[in-house]
């Protein structure tokens, strides 16, 4: 089945792409595409005008800049992102997310602005993103806004994004301690994933904060606190038992909708496996102290 007709932008810049979806009332920003063109090509979303973003310079930068924070431009592709050295070096777990996001057509063309912006509840980035703590940078008719990753995705298939505003940038803090992820999947998509990331105080030996998210169970990332808070001011040694003794307690607390994927508990199951996979890994490159 072949989209109804539409029309075709290519902006140069932010302002005019902005401009250009605000004049035609019901336009969508454009990039990678295998979302959106998918879902309109099915006729499920229908647009009047299509603005292309790729022709937009600096919405594809990658770079850690004076404060410490690693930028990523929204159009930069999960093959991009994967080989980029700054990413590889500094969060080696979202350089390998990247790499195996759904099949190498959607990893070259696809982009990370457009996987969250689509709001799919079976994706890998947003769960990391928000374990890392990444702010995600919007700019509309109104101007610049800046959201959490955390508040960014309202529910399935639905964000706080106006439809006046591009994403065009996410920010994270350089992580002080190890980031790792896992995931169980059926095809191409998360059935469950867990991110974890910690920060280590050097001169105590301790695990200063921790965020652990859980994607793929609900409409959106969920935060573990029970974990975050048993995991506080512990030794690395200490992890393991401390998600243990709290693990049953945290993910009942968990949303889950029960679908293709699996029922409540399957994956309820699975995402504490999944924790402590994570956790051992963590450890692993925590040292083990």
């Amino acid at each position: 089945m072949l989209p109804l007709p539409f029309e075709f932008e290519r902006p140069s810049t932010i302002a005019d792409a902005v401009r250009s979806v605000e004049d035609s009332g019901d336009g969508m920003f454009y990039s990678g595409g295998t979302e959106l063109l998918l879902a309109m090509k099915m006729r499920v979303i229908h647009t009047d005008r299509l603005i292309d973003i790729k022709g937009i310079p600096g919405l594809d930068r990658i770079a850690l800049n004076d404060a410490n924070d690693i930028e990523i431009g929204a159009r930069c592709t999960h093959k991009k992102i994967s080989s980029d050295p700054v990413v590889r070096e500094h969060v080696p777990a979202l350089s390998s997310l990247c790499a195996d996001v759904a099949n190498i057509r959607v990893r070259s063309v696809g982009t990370i602005g457009g996987n969250l912006c689509f709001g799919e509840p079976h994706a890998d980035p947003p769960t990391l993103l928000a374990a890392l703590n990444a702010r995600l940078v919007l700019i509309g008719r109104d101007g610049t806004r800046v959201v959490h990753a955390d508040d960014f995705i309202r529910s399935e298939l639905e964000t706080i994004r106006e439809p006046d505003e591009l994403l065009t940038l996410v920010v994270f803090p350089c992580p002080n301690g190890p980031v790792t992820y896992r995931r169980f999947k059926h095809g191409e998509r998360p059935s469950v994933n867990v991110a974890m990331a910690w920060s280590m105080d050097a001169g105590k030996g301790t695990i200063k904060d921790a965020r652990v998210r859980v994607g793929a169970l609900g409409s959106r990332p969920q935060p573990l606190k029970v974990v975050e808070d048993a995991l506080r001011g512990l030794r690395v040694r200490e992890v393991r038992p401390a998600i243990e003794a709290v693990l049953t307690t945290a993910l009942d607390g968990l949303e889950v909708n029960e679908d293709r994927h699996g029922g409540a508990d399957y994956k309820r199951h699975l995402a504490g496996v999944l924790l402590l996979r994570n956790a051992e890994e963590a450890i692993a490159a925590g040292g083990g102290t």
